[in-house]
């Protein structure tokens, strides 16, 4: 891979112009940064300790919890260093790492939630049969695909912008190495990199999105025609709630910057809409899952009376 680039190092103006928000901010996000650890920690855990859980809906929930774990260390902690740091600098390969590992974990999350939707239809709409589909090697080879998939698909923009040519200036408006805010400072073309950017990763990320709205669609369509009832139909849909509720915020955010054309004006907006998916959101998962999901509780239960309890 030749390296055309004569900058050497980006500057991560971060997350807002103003400083003085730094020593404020600072707090703020260590604290949705270790309460984001500790809570997908805790499910991943007892994920991998409580038997009761060794099942395709958890197992799928497992690896959630460590990508969302994964995915904000990527961007977190360079953040909390630049808050507290006047050198706001990033060398070239951190910045196309960052990049990678960025696009990896998320592109990966975007097709496992797709995923664990077709694994509640086909624990909804085929009850029967559930535990022969989803067998642990079928569920195996799904997780390797998605986290293969992702991996390939984030190698694909970390070769193509690092072979960009970066000759103005090195100043990023944003917190993290993203392509979208890099492209803005590369010199020469970069339509295929644009094209790359709308294309592969617009169908990353609305092909999981429609198969997951394709699994709702066929579970409802299932349950209203079987059992023509609202109260059967609503407890059975319960038992998604908490899936649907995390596919909607991770969506609902990345759609919104990655289905608009890159523009200076539209930076200030990703600026903040990324720090909702990529820093807030996996935070919430595990409150949503824990909430939501008796075995979840129930397993935290018991691991923490054990801990407690002689």
């Amino acid at each position: 891979m030749v390296n055309q680039t004569s900058v050497t190092e980006f500057i991560l103006l971060g997350v807002t112009d103003n400083k003085e928000l730094d020593s404020f901010l600072f707090p703020v996000f260590l604290t949705i940064y270790f309460v984001n650890v500790a809570g997908n920690g805790a499910i991943l855990r007892v994920v991998i300790s409580d038997s009761r859980l060794h099942l395709p809906m958890y197992f799928f929930l497992g690896n959630l919890s460590c990508l969302d774990i994964s995915f904000s260390t990527v961007t977190l902690p360079k953040m909390l260093e630049n808050f507290l740091s006047t050198d706001k600098a990033i060398s070239f390969m951190g910045c196309i790492t960052q990049l990678h590992f960025f696009h990896f974990l998320g592109s990966t999350e975007a097709m496992l939630l797709a995923v664990m939707a077709f694994d509640r239809f086909v624990a909804i709409c085929k009850p029967l049969h559930y535990s022969v589909i989803m067998n642990s090697r079928l569920c195996t080879l799904m997780a390797v695909a998605v986290w293969t998939t992702g991996f390939f698909h984030a190698l694909m923009h970390s070769v193509m912008t690092s072979r960009l040519n970066f000759c103005a200036s090195n100043h990023i408006h944003h917190f993290f190495c993203d392509v979208k805010p890099l492209l803005e400072l590369a010199c020469g073309n970069t339509e295929l990199n644009q094209w790359l950017l709308n294309t592969v990763t617009g169908t990353i990320a609305m092909g999981p999105f429609f198969l997951t709205l394709l699994s709702y669609f066929y579970i409802i369509a299932y349950l209203f025609l079987k059992t023509r009832s609202c109260s059967m139909l609503q407890k059975a849909l319960s038992t998604c709630a908490s899936h649907f509720t995390v596919v909607f915020l991770f969506y609902a955010l990345v759609l919104f910057i990655y289905i608009r054309p890159a523009s200076g004006s539209s930076l200030d907006q990703d600026r903040v809409i990324a720090i909702m998916y990529s820093v807030v959101t996996p935070a919430l998962n595990p409150l949503i899952y824990t909430l939501r999901n008796k075995e979840v509780k129930g397993a935290l239960n018991r691991m923490i009376r054990k801990k407690t309890v002689p």
